[in-house]
Parts: structure tokens; sequence; C-alpha cells
């Protein structure tokens, strides 16, 4: 069975709809890996998020953080944004089973030498100990404190990783790395302040696939996150957000042979 990777979606479920079926006729039966992101910004979150949830075990996403914010806002952590498009799930009558649903989502995918985050990979990570520490906080985002967790989950530090991090801090650092994070100073770093192209990083800065070292070259990164960076393929890495909220496209690519799919995006949201 072959895998498409869609980039992200953020609320445009015509465009999506309109990219699942312009797929060639075996995607139908296709696996379907979302980078993150599904919601949010974009005029149709709901149809969006039931729509990926209906499709059971065929499709699967990895978690973005407006997703993570959704799931903060439901629970009264975080107060929605001016530009939030999330009533719609909010008073939704199966609002409870959405957000259950979306919380049980992981935040790392391995998928035939591919891994799928939302935003990007630590230079320090290699791959087991990437997808070992997207499993604690998968882990605590399934149990019974997933809500008290929420409510620690915001903020920028500790910005650099080590492995003797416990508690919050341990998990704020992973969460911001795999949903959050662009770029990186030299010693891994991250810097949450700098949203533009990669050419324009300021001096000291690197997007985080640049940092020397990273000790997952060897493995085909794929991500979404990063609208201005725009479609990426490279031998060891794919960026898959191409705007599609911004007037821009919505973007998959098949695993197996890297065919590119790509549908024209009406713009739904002004940047700034």
């Amino acid at each position: 069975m072959c895998a498409w990777m869609i980039g992200d979606v953020q609320g445009c479920a015509q465009q999506m709809n309109q990219l699942l079926r312009g797929l060639e006729t075996p995607a139908m039966n296709a696996h379907l890996i979302f980078a993150g992101d599904l919601i949010n910004r974009g005029p149709q979150s709901l149809q969006t998020l039931r729509t990926v949830m209906s499709m059971g075990e065929r499709a699967r996403t990895v978690l973005g953080n407006h997703d993570l914010h959704l799931l903060a806002v439901a629970c009264g952590i975080r107060p929605m944004h001016k530009d939030d498009t999330l009533h719609d799930i909010l008073d939704a009558p199966d609002r409870d089973e959405l957000i259950d649903w979306l919380r049980r989502r992981p935040l790392a995918i391995y998928e035939q030498g591919h891994l799928i985050v939302h935003a990007g990979v630590l230079p320090q990570w290699d791959l087991e100990q990437a997808l070992a520490l997207a499993g604690e906080v998968e882990a605590m985002l399934q149990s019974e404190r997933w809500i008290d967790f929420l409510t620690h989950m915001y903020g920028n530090q500790p910005a650099r990783w080590s492995d003797d991090l416990a508690g919050d801090d341990r998990l704020r650092c992973i969460i911001n790395a795999f949903t959050r994070v662009r770029f990186c100073q030299a010693d891994g770093t991250m810097d949450f302040a700098v949203k533009e192209s990669a050419e324009s990083a300021p001096e000291g800065l690197m997007p985080w696939f640049e940092v020397p070292g990273r000790r997952t070259e060897e493995v085909t990164v794929v991500f979404g996150h990063w609208s201005t960076l725009g479609l990426m393929l490279r031998p060891n890495l794919i960026a898959l957000d191409t705007g599609c909220v911004w007037g821009g496209k919505l973007s998959a690519v098949r695993l197996e042979d890297r065919a590119l799919f790509q549908v024209e995006c009406p713009q739904a949201r002004k940047p700034g």
C-alpha cells in the first residue's frame, strides 16, 4: 500500500478534499500521514478534523502547535487568539470525542525510513531518542493527568536540550522541539522569535536541520510548520508546509517515490 505525506491543512477542508480526490486512483486505499496543524486559521476546522478522524487507521497525523492550542483552549487553559477559527469545534455536539481523539495523536511517526514530525528534531537527538522522547509526551497527553500537563506546557525555557532535564521542563523542551522550532544556534539552542525564511536568519542562527552534526542526518525527516520555507525536497529532508491557508498550495508527497501533488488554495488568512 502506498503512503502520501500531506502538509499543514489548517482548517482548509475544501482544499484537503480536493487534494485527496486528485491523488491517483489507488489513493482511495492509500495510507495518509498528515504533518500536523490540521486545524485553525482556515475556515473549516471542524470539517477537517471530522474528515481525518472518520478515516480511521487509514489516516494518521502528528500533533502540531495549533492542534495543541485547541486542546489548551478547550480545557480553559489558554484564551482564543483573535485569528483563531476554533469556535465550530468548541461548539460542536461531538466536541469531547474530537478533543479526546486529538490528544491521542503522536508527536512523531516513523514510516519506511521517514521520520514525520510537525516542526523539527533537535540536532542532539538520533532517531531512537527522538521516538522515545516523543513517546514520553504522548504518554502524558493520553494519561489522566493530561489537563494538568497542559497548564505547564507553554514557555520558551529550557531552550536547549539536556538528558538531565526532568519533569515539566523536560516535556516542555520536547514538545517545543517537535511542534515549534525553526531556528537554532550552533549548539542546538532553540530560537522562537524568528519566523522568516531560512535565508533571513539573523547572525548566529540557522535552520534546525542545518546545525552541524545533526544526529538524524541519516534519516529522512519530514515536517511542516514553516510556510515561509516552502516546499523542500532534499535526500534526507522533506518540508511540506506550502502556505495553504495563506493563499499558497496544499502539498502531498508520495513516500515511495517522492511524487508530488499540489492544489492551489485561496487566501483564507493574510500574514500579520
